[in-house]
């Protein structure tokens, strides 16, 4: 079985897209010959930024032959049915078979495809994958119409098996296949043939290329570590830019660099992202004081001069950039001194927040009253929550961030203590954006966590108010990240807090703006809000009668809708689907931690579902006992007790829960389940409303042994209709323990 070579040699492909047009090449040739009858042991792609390089061992020769029968229209169909089934199978009428059928005869079509050599199929699977290549960017040059990242040099196709290398014939807008290829742009720059994969690899590493990409990656890492540890500093780790880098060099040579002692009173943070982000430079930091005090470059080739041009034209350039980073935290720091974070607030009245939902300013407003609402629950001060809410996003009007946005919050918690502000409140500002993602860090000092979570909380309900919710895989404000970091700083502080007063204190803004509506019955306005509301026009309106006739009563000539003492449990509310929405959110959050999703519903089915924390636990406890033999066994006798009652009320048409009288109780078996309901029932109820689950979860456990000798040894459907009431009102006792702790109608299996 022959080996496949496939190398596509261009102008410098942009590093972010090396990695999928690697992954790309590799699919689109692989599932090509596939497609064709050829099959293979395996497959390995490779980039350089000159380069995609794609190895196939174990290709199979040729394809095999196929032989397949179709089956047409009856002999004597409409003329446009048997034309029509022509077409598909390319031949004539003559060269079809007639076949007897059960309903008569019919046209049968046998098509013979003899095997192909791989030459010829790779051949048409590498210019088709080549002129369709998914490149996110493209190009085309000279007066060829292909399209390529790059202008695109030289194509490498070789065929490998035991009798030697065979180039595979290609011709694509004229670059014709061949068996050459080039080593390192400026240090081996001439033709060199190859004749397999091995001598390949081997040959550009001679010609300075460093074919596999995680060898580059493992090669700058290895030279910058060891470099900066003879000089006692450690390299601050950054393993997305070190992927980066790796795709901008094909030979790498490590560099290390001092930085102006003007710059380093800088903040570790705007050092580290100007070099990142401009010059593509690491940063090299002292352990002792976290300062950093060097950089890091990766050359591209050997110098004569060990690099020492190189690295003093990058010092150069890094000198222009740090003096620009310089100016704005120093402007950022004078503005500060002499106006505090209010000259930034005030400026963030005129930076737009969202069209539907106001400035930036009104925004801030809200998180302030949210965190101060929230501070006592999470045992922060109201004045410190409120303080940090109001400054947390003022460094959006920095220069600093202007030019840096990654670095907001960062920034904000510098120029906080340079206002003067203490007591958590600049750790706050820095915080309040976390947990960005599944695996950040989470928050822990109150006011950081107040403050998170009103953020948080407002995002939500914000877009929540203006129905613009995550569809499908859209979601451009990020409100699952949102629902997911609330969700886990309620969980990883342990915060027990009624979810759904939350949500509805976070909608009192606006539906302060919609009560303003309606008190000005602005009729244009009433049929947007009666979406908002989920209702009518109609209903909408007689909603508003009640409205304006509490705010009459109450004396009022403005107010939150929630404060009028209407019964708004009829009414639908965006609230409920946004708790729905955290639920589904803690569902995957759970799921990732071996909780099925059928015992997550179970327990969100119970009252105090918008405690998150307290959901968890019950939940947590459900698991570990159902995953016990008795918890099983449990599932399955309650299942068997609630059907038998259920199919007993729905014959009788009568519910039975008046309770058994154990007076009537024959069997022992009976007796005995008797005293464990008893038994269990005390346990229970005073263990839930202790929030005591596991307590809980093992009393209704207990109960499997009790329930299977019941069912075991006694007839519910007794002759006797007294007996039988009696027994289907015990198993009515079940039901209701067991659904006390968690609606175990919902468990699967």
């Amino acid at each position: 079985m022959p080996d496949l070579l496939i190398e596509l040699f261009s102008e410098e492909i942009p590093a972010r897209m090396q990695g999928k047009a690697a992954d790309d090449l590799r699919k689109m040739v692989t599932d090509g010959l596939v497609a064709a009858g050829l099959t293979y042991a395996g497959a390995a792609a490779f980039s350089t930024p000159r380069r995609l390089a794609l190895s196939i061992e174990g290709l199979t020769a040729e394809s095999h032959a196929v032989r397949e029968e179709r089956r047409g229209p009856k002999v004597g169909a409409p003329a446009q049915a048997i034309e029509g089934f022509l077409r598909g199978v390319g031949l004539s009428i003559d060269d079809l078979e007639v076949r007897d059928d059960k309903k008569g005869e019919v046209y049968f079509a046998v098509l013979e495809r003899p095997g192909r050599k791989a030459a010829e199929i790779v051949a048409e699977v590498l210019e088709n994958t080549i002129r369709t290549f998914p490149w996110p960017k493209s190009m085309r040059w000279g007066a060829g119409t292909l399209k390529w990242v790059r202008p695109l040099h030289s194509i490498l196709c070789l065929l490998v098996d035991e009798g030697g290398a065979e180039v595979v014939p290609l011709d694509v807008d004229g670059i014709t296949s061949g068996k050459t290829t080039r080593g390192h742009r400026f240090m081996t720059p001439d033709a060199f043939s190859v004749t397999s994969f091995d001598d390949y690899e081997a040959k550009l590493k001679r010609a300075h290329v460093i074919l596999r990409a995680d060898e580059r990656a493992e090669a700058i890492w290895n030279a910058a570590t060891n470099q900066a540890f003879a000089l006692g500093l450690e390299v601050v780790e950054d393993r997305g830019l070190l992927a980066e880098v790796a795709g901008l060099v094909e030979w790498p040579v490590v560099l290390i660099g001092q930085i102006g002692e003007d710059f380093l009173g800088l903040p570790p943070e705007v050092l580290q992202t100007s070099m990142k982000e401009h010059q593509k430079f690491f940063s090299v930091r002292n352990p002792k004081t976290g300062r950093i005090e060097r950089f890091v470059t990766v050359a591209n080739m050997e110098t004569a001069d060990n690099g020492a041009t190189i690295l003093a034209g990058n010092q150069k350039v890094l000198s222009a950039r740090l003096s620009d980073a310089k100016f704005f935290w120093e402007n950022d720091l004078r503005t500060v001194e002499r106006q505090g974070m209010k000259a930034w607030t005030d400026q963030l009245a005129n930076v737009t927040f969202h069209a539907k939902l106001g400035s930036q300013a009104e925004r801030i407003d809200r998180i302030a009253a949210l965190a101060r609402e929230i501070a006592p629950m999470v045992g922060a001060k109201p004045d410190l929550a409120e303080e940090a809410a109001r400054i947390a996003k003022a460094d959006l009007a920095s220069e600093m961030v202007y030019e840096f946005p990654e670095l907001q919050g960062r920034m904000g918690s510098y120029y906080a203590k340079a206002a003067g502000h203490d007591d958590g409140v600049p750790e706050a500002c820095l915080e309040h954006y976390s947990p960005l993602g599944p695996s950040d860090d989470v928050p822990t000092a109150p006011v950081s966590v107040a403050v998170a979570l009103a953020d948080k909380i407002d995002m939500l309900a914000s877009f929540w108010w203006i129905d613009e919710k995550p569809t499908g895989s859209k979601d451009p404000f990020a409100l699952r990240r949102a629902a997911l970091g609330f969700t886990r700083l309620m969980l990883e502080n342990q915060i027990s807090l009624g979810l759904r007063e939350l949500i509805l204190t976070a909608y009192q803004p606006h539906d302060d703006a919609l009560g303003s509506v309606i008190q000005r019955d602005e009729l244009d306005q009433k049929s947007a809000a009666a979406k908002w509301l989920g209702v009518s026009p109609n209903e909408a309106d007689q909603i508003y009668a009640k409205v304006y006739e509490a705010r009459k009563a109450a004396g009022r000539v403005s107010t939150s809708l929630l404060d009028l003492g209407i019964d708004w449990s009829n009414v639908p509310h965006p609230s409920d689907d946004l708790l729905a929405f955290f639920h589904d959110r803690l569902k995957v959050f759970l799921r990732d931690k071996g909780i099925r999703h059928d015992i997550i519903d179970a327990c969100i089915a119970m009252p105090g579902n918008d405690d998150l924390t307290l959901l968890v636990k019950r939940a947590e406890a459900l698991a570990a006992t159902l995953a016990t033999d008795d918890g099983e066994n449990l599932i399955q006798g309650f299942k068997r007790a609630n059907n038998i009652l259920s199919q007993a009320e729905d014959k009788d048409g009568v519910e039975y829960s008046y309770g058994a009288d154990i007076k009537f109780a024959e069997a022992q078996a009976e007796k005995d389940l008797f005293a464990a309901l008893d038994a269990a029932e005390a346990k229970i109820a005073p263990a839930m409303q202790a929030e005591d689950f596991g307590t809980a979860m093992a009393a209704m456990a207990a109960l499997r042994g009790p329930i299977d000798a019941f069912f075991t040894d006694v007839q519910v459907n007794a002759d006797s209709e007294i007996l039988r009431r009696n027994r289907l009102n015990l198993l009515s006792r079940i039901r209701k323990i067991c659904l006390s702790v968690a609606d175990l109608t919902k468990i699967e299996g």
